[in-house]
């Protein structure tokens, strides 16, 4: 299958779901002309005079600190007077920020920029009311010519493009500590069946099988997520999205009981961890597999930690849940020619070499050099070519931002009552509720 058609099937997804939803609310205000254009080359125009830059993000811990970083040092090369404000809010998935975003937003006191995750979470900021359509930035950088065709189309919403891609993350993935395994005579799992026995034989030897951190609740969702796609498959997964999958389907069943299974092997302490703080298990040999998205390949190499294999999430192999990191530029900033030189840095080539390989992800872009990149981003960068796409739906790609908020409150809550019945009845009623499933 083409790069092409994978995007296609996304976008496909993307569009449906729009539809749906536009029909069942209100016709959306006519987005704004779009900015007149502004000639650059790679990163911007002409430096800029002095003055503040504040960027907003949730990028607190290890790689993805470290990959904002490399692109803040590379606005300051360029623009070496503008004082940066990094106004991070802590919290995985933008769980926190995004709250504090749409206050700061709807209230008149907007950052110059801020992170949002490319594909239908930007119409939660009401783009046409209170943020400025990028296409002219788009056009006066040639980023048609150097992002894929079918991210572009992805990233038009109302027919203009709202934010500008940093990176290509991919959530399905399992994490182990290869030493452990090795000294366990233990192979990656590819199956569930694979998984259980891995698990079963780590447990017997006192070691925590299955690293779990669930503190701010976006991470059983995640967890989650990759157990629907080994379950259904992904066009079975795709289907939870549009509605062609019935969320009381028996796959959806058999996914709940065997999360509910994995459950059992993790760590006594997740309520109280992040994500990162539950990777410490890996890290020290105490943990042995971890189920988490590819910044955990920036958080290992921030922690200097080498002694790490990966494999896709059982039942995922030869499909890549997709997710993109991008920066949108609100109206009203109070430093416009500042937001909109970040905003080209950003999409530069210089500016996503710069991010991605200490974020842990793939540049949005086609030209970045590989050889930048370590063993495992290579080789995510390969599977994106190859594999099928589905969109992740715990990270913006996949649904509306209330759909997906109640599907993240309904895996978190499955975390302490272990109800299938319930959970499954849930879910699908949640799906009505959002116009999706009949």
């Amino acid at each position: 299958m083409s790069s092409k058609m994978r995007w296609a099937m996304l976008i496909s997804l993307a569009l449906v779901i729009l539809v749906i939803a536009t029909a069942c609310g209100p016709a959306p205000t006519p987005a704004p002309t779009a900015a007149p254009a502004m000639s650059s080359s790679s990163a911007a125009s002409k430096p800029a005079a002095g003055g503040k830059l504040e960027m907003f993000s949730w990028w607190t811990a290890g790689g993805e600190a470290d990959g904002l970083k490399g692109m803040f040092d590379a606005y300051k090369k360029a623009y070496p007077s503008v004082e940066i404000v990094n106004a991070t809010v802590a919290g995985g998935a933008g769980t926190n920020a995004k709250a504090v975003m749409t206050t700061r937003l709807f209230g008149g006191d907007p950052p110059d920029s801020f992170q949002v995750h490319a594909g239908l979470e930007v119409a939660t900021y009401t783009p046409d009311k209170y943020l400025q359509p990028l296409d002219s930035i788009f056009t006066s950088e040639g980023w048609d010519k150097v992002f894929p065709k079918d991210l572009l189309t992805l990233l038009k919403y109302q027919d203009h493009y709202w934010s500008v891609p940093v990176n290509i993350h991919r959530a399905n993935v399992l994490w182990y500590n290869k030493k452990v395994f090795a000294d366990n005579k233990l192979e990656a799992p590819k199956t569930y069946d694979d998984f259980f026995k891995v698990a079963d034989a780590l447990k017997a030897k006192g070691i925590v099988p299955f690293v779990f951190g669930d503190k701010e609740g976006w991470e059983s969702a995640h967890v989650f997520e990759t157990v629907l796609i080994g379950t259904l498959g992904a066009e079975g997964y795709r289907g939870l999205w549009t509605g062609k999958t019935a969320w009381t389907d028996p796959k959806v069943t058999e996914a709940l009981n065997t999360y509910k299974k994995m459950l059992t092997y993790t760590n006594t302490d997740h309520a109280a961890l992040t994500w990162d703080g539950a990777g410490e298990y890996l890290l020290n040999g105490k943990g042995g597999m971890q189920i988490m998205g590819d910044w955990q390949d920036g958080w290992f190499t921030s922690k200097k930690f080498t002694d790490y294999g990966w494999a896709a999430a059982p039942g995922n192999a030869g499909i890549f849940d997709a997710l993109s990191d991008s920066f949108a530029m609100p109206k009203g900033v109070k430093n416009q020619e500042n937001a909109t030189n970040w905003i080209k840095m950003a999409g530069s080539k210089a500016g996503q070499e710069a991010f991605n390989p200490k974020k842990g992800s793939i540049c949005a872009r086609t030209d970045c050099d590989q050889s930048l990149f370590n063993a495992y981003l290579q080789s995510a960068a390969k599977d994106w070519q190859a594999n099928a796409l589905v969109p992740s739906v715990a990270h913006g790609a996949a649904a509306f931002e209330k759909w997906a908020t109640a599907y993240k409150d309904t895996m978190a809550l499955f975390v302490t009552s272990g109800d299938v019945a319930k959970t499954q009845a849930s879910l699908a009623q949640h799906c009505k509720d959002n116009g999706v499933c009949k």
